[in-house]
């Protein structure tokens, strides 16, 4: 019975031995090597898009941005004088890609702006003309119509014996340049209007020199294409006339 004991202990010491023996190795083993291998990154690929409604450098390049920030990952380059943008990218990122294009290269709204000027005299309106121009929105726009006036600035001696005049032109009349920036419900429009012309009086500095007269009405409006809206007013200086500007913008098909 002693020996059987004896036996059965060593046993158990031979087999608790193994077990520590067993467990340093694991210990003793890299962490590398108990984790899986690292996953291959996904494989990129490439297009590129052809942008049918940008006109100018600004399209482009927010069309590029907007990318950029939506898809942090992919690589996106521009073509400017193709209007042309080049896109590598997993093909998930690309189908993302696509929507945001076919989202922002849509084409832009055209739109007929006809400015009133109206003027009254002692709170009656005497007269009132009109100034219509298409505009394409995101894009300035300009009409002008009146003279060139000349105007001589100085003489210069060219043969030491005679002298000729130096003549420089002014345009006088009206003006109108405009900018549209925003969507079809309510966009924001920036005008400047100038009207100028030569009063009757001389200046005094010289027989020739005319005296000049001018208005410049610059304002930034928030319009509703369809709806007339009063962008401001302004009193005519040495009486009182008074004129009052009205624009309306309507949706070109």
């Amino acid at each position: 019975m002693r020996l059987e004991t004896r036996g059965s202990a060593r046993i158990a010491a031979c087999c608790t031995l193994a077990l520590l023996m067993v467990a340093g190795a694991a210990a003793q083993t890299p962490i590398e090597q108990t984790r899986p291998a690292d996953a291959k990154p996904a494989a990129e690929i490439y297009q590129a898009f052809y942008l049918a409604n940008v006109s100018q450098q600004n399209d482009l390049s927010d069309i590029q941005q907007a990318l950029r920030n939506t898809l942090p990952r992919a690589k996106v380059y521009s073509a400017p004088f193709q209007n042309t943008l080049l896109v590598r990218a997993t093909a998930e990122d690309m189908v993302l890609a696509k929507q945001v294009i076919a989202d922002l290269d849509r084409p832009h709204k055209i739109y007929r702006l006809t400015y009133t000027i109206t003027e009254m005299d002692g709170g009656k309106r005497t007269g009132a003309h009109h100034l219509t121009l298409i505009a394409v929105s995101g894009e300035k726009a300009n009409l002008k119509q009146g003279s060139r006036v000349p105007l001589v600035t100085g003489s210069t001696d060219a043969s030491g014996s005679a002298s000729s005049p130096q003549v420089q032109y002014v345009d006088v009349g009206e003006s109108v340049e405009v900018r549209i920036e925003g969507g079809p419900e309510g966009f924001r429009l920036h005008s400047k209007l100038e009207q100028s012309s030569v009063a009757d009086e001389k200046s005094g500095v010289g027989a020739q020199d005319p005296v000049f007269r001018q208005t410049v009405f610059e304002v930034t409006a928030v319009v509703t294409p369809g709806k007339p809206q009063v962008l401001g007013s302004f009193d005519v200086p040495g009486g009182t006339l008074r004129r009052e500007v009205e624009v309306l913008a309507e949706a070109v098909k």
